[in-house]
């Protein structure tokens, strides 16, 4: 029997400083280019989510299919995505909530701006309006997500909407989250400690910046489960996040 023959290089590497410099410069343009990847899937899997919600708002579902409709949904989905843990019932609810709270608090803040353009504080609710709904023209059920969002985690936006009292408050968190890179963690703490309220209901524009690569919110983005299922990969779960409601 011929023994199968085996190639060897010699060790004739030379690791010298410019080969470390260059080995680390690698490695920065690798993480940034998973981070890059991850807020891309975060934005269209996001997308999905804000699409979703707006169906299930402008259809009335619960009034037309009766109250079993997001078990039937969910049910389905799940039929037809069987990897996809982000169609349970309570993930389908905070979709709605999700685009119903944007929408339902800018229909109601347009319709005094447009009959009192002079009062105090409109260019506060004015700007909160236009940096979510740039098109005042359209429809309210077609309201479109901004493409900031899709910097920020989804559970971000869950606790920020269901602990939001406005779109101010709501626009303040977002930005503290995306300057500051704030972990999830962080930011329950921050709003159970009111920053909010403390800072004032000042609304500062919603950064574009992506976060740090190092932040704690870049970590969040490249982790989350979510981003995995939504490509159909099987990562390991936190189930902090799936766990049903």
């Amino acid at each position: 029997m011929k023994n199968t023959p085996v190639f060897v290089y010699r060790n004739s590497m030379i690791a010298d400083m410019s080969f470390v410099e260059w080995l680390s410069e690698l490695k920065q343009r690798f993480q940034k280019s998973q981070v890059k990847a991850a807020i891309r899937v975060n934005t269209a899997m996001l997308e999905f989510y804000w699409s979703l919600g707006r169906d299930m708002n402008s259809l009335r579902a619960e009034s037309k299919w009766g109250s079993g409709f997001y078990n039937q949904l969910s049910l389905d989905l799940k039929e037809m995505f069987p990897e996809q843990t982000g169609f349970s019932v309570t993930n389908l609810k905070y979709m709605k909530r999700w685009y119903s709270f944007y929408n339902e608090m800018l229909t109601n803040r347009q319709r005094p701006i447009d009959e009192n353009r002079h009062q105090v504080g409109d260019e506060i609710r004015q700007q909160a309006a236009d940096e979510l709904n740039p098109n005042r023209q359209q429809a309210a059920d077609e309201l479109e997500m901004p493409e900031q969002f899709g910097e920020i985690p989804w559970f971000h936006h869950v606790e920020i909407f269901t602990h939001s009292q406005s779109i101010e408050e709501a626009l303040f968190y977002l930005n503290q989250v995306a300057n500051e890179g704030w972990s999830r963690g962080r930011l329950e703490d921050e709003i159970k400690r009111g920053l909010y309220e403390a800072k004032g209901a000042a609304v500062s524009n919603f950064s574009t910046t992506l976060p740090a690569l190092q932040s704690s919110l870049a970590q969040e983005i490249l982790k989350d489960p979510y981003h995995f299922e939504f490509l159909a990969l099987k990562p390991k779960y936190d189930e902090r996040d799936l766990e049903e409601a």
